[in-house]
Parts: structure tokens; sequence; C-alpha cells
């Protein structure tokens, strides 16, 4: 019977469903004996088995001895290992049953089942991986573009906590800085104006700026844009939705009213991921069926993040158009498309006064290119995918709450004690992102670079 408190965990690696191959992974302490267990072999007449980092072909062998499937077992020690712990994967044949049945099997030799994310989880508490490294992982798994890709494969390789590292130690310099010369006013040494703090501080704040407008781009990159498509029945919202996706993925006809729920697609610019949602026309009308589609609209139209607001050229904004923009959310960016101008003489009479304006024509696609670049200049997105971080929320929530208290501290120059808090805070702030450094380190920093107090 499987033990709940076992060190050693399980799970089937790869996707449900059928495969070539299946991936059974096991992790924890002395698995050289589980790997013998499981495939009959014995140290007395295979003492070299499992060899490390070599690939086995082994039967897998149920409780009677009989076999459960035959692939290749490989073996990683600690702590050369994901985990840092002895991990053993087993590579069978990748049918549903045949992972199952690898699975039950190794919850009789005393696994059991791995919670979502505990190998990773296990790799950060052994100092494999720190936190943000570890984010890297599911961003690596989730990524929808080629450019989030890469900026995750960046993010797991370490490069983004190796910026955080950077920051921290230049943080713990003026820390020490400041509290040596809060603690030891009797040494007389102005050791802010020789070590020129202030001017340290001040280039502080400028590439932590710096830093959170990569890790903005690279939230951008990771997450993309909800991007809701909103305007009167008939106005093109479903063939501008066929034009951006090049599918027709929305039915079109010429009756007002065709779409009636909710529609959504993916697609990238430039690496950008962009969620596009096609919505039912705004209009009031007594079809039960379009008032419940236009009040999920209305729904979509609140959560968006960008809302393209289509317009007919040939006729312009009209009192509906007025009606429809009166209930939409303050602050969210508006981009008003003219749609169909290869049917208009001209632009629109009454043009919106938002500050993007876009005319296109959905059925030739004459326009829609502009459409994309109004896209990326509200997304802030300045096309360098390979210098970007790909950060999540919490990061972003980290950099600005430093950045705050850098800020801070640069106007405290004549009050140190509080200037010192403020760069702990700060400090406290970047190394939330990996996890890293505790608060009684300092000390030890202070003393290992100052001979103080001779």
């Amino acid at each position: 019977m499987p033990n709940p408190s076992s060190p050693i965990i399980v799970a089937i690696a790869t996707p449900p469903g059928r495969g070539g191959v299946g991936v059974v992974r096991v992790s924890g302490p002395a698995l050289a004996d589980f790997a013998q267990r499981l495939t009959g072999r014995s140290v007395s007449n295979t003492s070299s088995f499992p060899e490390v980092r070599k690939a086995h072909l082994c039967r897998f062998l149920a409780e009677d001895g009989t076999a459960l499937d035959e692939g290749l077992l490989l073996y990683f020690a600690a702590p050369h290992s994901y985990t840092s712990e002895d991990v053993v994967e087993l590579q069978g044949h990748g049918g549903p049953v045949v992972m199952q049945m690898l699975l039950t099997r190794c919850l009789e030799l005393g696994a059991r089942l791995a919670e979502p994310g505990e190998f990773t989880r296990r790799a950060f508490l052994n100092h494999k991986l720190d936190l943000a490294q570890a984010e890297g992982v599911i961003d690596l798994i989730d990524a929808s573009t080629q450019a989030a890709a890469r900026s995750a494969l960046r993010s797991l390789s370490g490069v983004f906590s190796e910026l955080v590292h950077h920051w921290c130690n230049r943080l713990v310099d003026l820390r020490m800085l400041v509290e040596a010369t809060l603690d030891f006013p009797e040494e007389e040494i102005d050791f802010l104006q020789a070590a020129n703090a202030f001017t340290r501080l001040d280039s502080l704040h400028v590439d932590l700026t710096h830093l959170l407008t990569r890790a903005r781009q690279g939230s951008l990159l990771r997450a993309g844009l909800q991007v809701v498509l909103a305007g009167s029945p008939n106005v093109g919202k479903s063939s501008l939705l066929n034009r951006l996706t090049g599918d027709d993925r929305a039915i079109v006809t010429e009756i007002a009213g065709t779409t009636r729920d909710v529609l959504r697609e993916s697609i990238n610019v430039e690496g950008i991921p962009l969620h596009i949602i096609d919505t039912a026309g705004l209009r009031d009308t007594d079809d039960v069926v379009e008032q419940l589609g236009i009040a999920r609209s209305w729904k979509e139209i609140e959560r968006a993040d960008v809302i393209l607001r289509l317009a007919d050229a040939r006729v312009g904004v009209t009192a509906e158009d007025h009606a429809i923009d009166s209930r939409l959310p303050a602050g969210v960016p508006v981009i008003w498309v003219f749609n169909k101008m290869d049917l208009a003489a001209s632009t629109p009479g009454e043009e919106a006064s938002e500050e993007f304006v876009v005319y296109l024509s959905a059925l030739t696609g004459e326009g829609v290119d502009s459409l994309r670049s109004v896209l990326l200049k509200i997304a802030g997105w300045d096309g360098h995918a390979e210098d970007t971080i790909l950060a999540r929320e919490r990061h972003l929530e980290a950099l600005k709450s430093a950045l705050e208290h850098v800020d801070t501290a640069r106007t405290l120059d004549s009050r140190l004690e509080l200037m010192a808090e403020e760069l702990r805070l700060a400090q406290e702030a970047v190394n939330s992102i990996t996890g890293e450094f505790g608060a009684d380190d300092l000390l030890g920093v202070i003393f290992s670079r100052f001979c103080i107090g001779k």
C-alpha cells in the first residue's frame, strides 16, 4: 500500500493520452534499490545496476514477477538530478493503461503520488533552483510563442536570477555603508561621502527603473493582451476576427445579430500573444438569446486590456455608438476601427476623439497591418524579445515596491536611520523574487568586508 508520508514521490511525467513513449518519474532517497526491485535485478548478479546516467533496457515487473512493460530505465544519483535527490525515470510505451500500471507498481514499492509541482518544489528546497527559475519551468511549458519560450528558458537558466542577485548586492553595499555610519559615528569617517553612496543610490534608481520596464515587457510576452471587439451589429467584428486569425473562425452574414455568443481566438504579433474576443453586436433587442449574448459581451468588455471599437466607415460614429461609449469601462485603451473602407467614398464625417484611430477593410485586409502596429504601441512593446524578462505579476509588484523604497531613500540623506530602513525594505522586495538572502545575513556581510571596531 502507498505510504502517504513516504519521502519517495512518483508521477506520470507525460501528458494524458496515447503516445509512442510515456515517462514515469520517481524522486527520493536511495532509489538504486527501488530500481532493482522494480526490474528484478539484484546487486549480487548485476552489481553495477543501475549505472548513473545510462539508459538500461529493462522489463518492469509486477509483484508476482510478470512483466508490466519493457522500456528504458535512467538513474540520476543525488545531487546531480533535477530535484537534487536520486531520480529514476521509466520510459515505457505511452499508453494510458501501461502508464497507470507502472505508476501503481511504484506505489506498491513504497512511493507516494507527487503533489502538483512537488518535483520542482523539491528542486527549490534543495537549492537546485531559486523561485524565479522554478517559475521559469512552468512558463517554458506554457509558452504560447517562440519569443516567450526563449525568454522562459533564459529565466530557467538563471539570467533573471543573476540580475536579481546583482541588484541585491548593490543594495547590500549601500545598506552596509549607511548602517556602518550609524553604528560607528566615533570613527569620524564619512563612509557615505567617501564611497559616493548618494550617486550610487541614484544610479541604482535608474537601473531598477530600466529593469522594471524589461519585466513589464516580459509580463506582456508571457500573458499577452485581452483584445475585445465591440460595436453595433453588422460593423464587421466577426470579419475582422477572421482576418486577424487568417481563418474563417466566425460566421459572417449581412444579417444583424448573427454573432450571439463570445468567440475566442489567440494569435501572436511579433511574438506577443493577442487573445482576440469577438462579441455580439451591442444593441437593444427583444430576442432573449441575443440578450444573453450581449450580456456576456459586456462582461468581456469589462475584463479587456484593449477595446477595438468598430464602426462602419460609411456612416461614422452614430448615436448608438455614443450610447455604447457611455458604458465602456474607464481606463481601458480604446482603438477606434472604422471598417469597410473598401465601400466608403471617404473617411467618416464624424471621427472618434480617441488617440488611436485606424481605417481598414476587414474584407480586403487593407489597413490591418496598421491595426497590428497600434496594438503593439498600446502594449508598449519595443520588439526586443531577446532583452525581456518573462516576469510574473509578483515579480512586477516586487520591483515596483523596491523602486518606491529606493525613491524614498533618495529623499532621506539627512535621516540616515530612515534611509537604512528604506534600503532594507527595498532589498527584501527584490529578494522575494528568488527567495534568498535572509535579514540576518547583513551583519555577516558587514563584518566580513570591513575591519571596524578594532
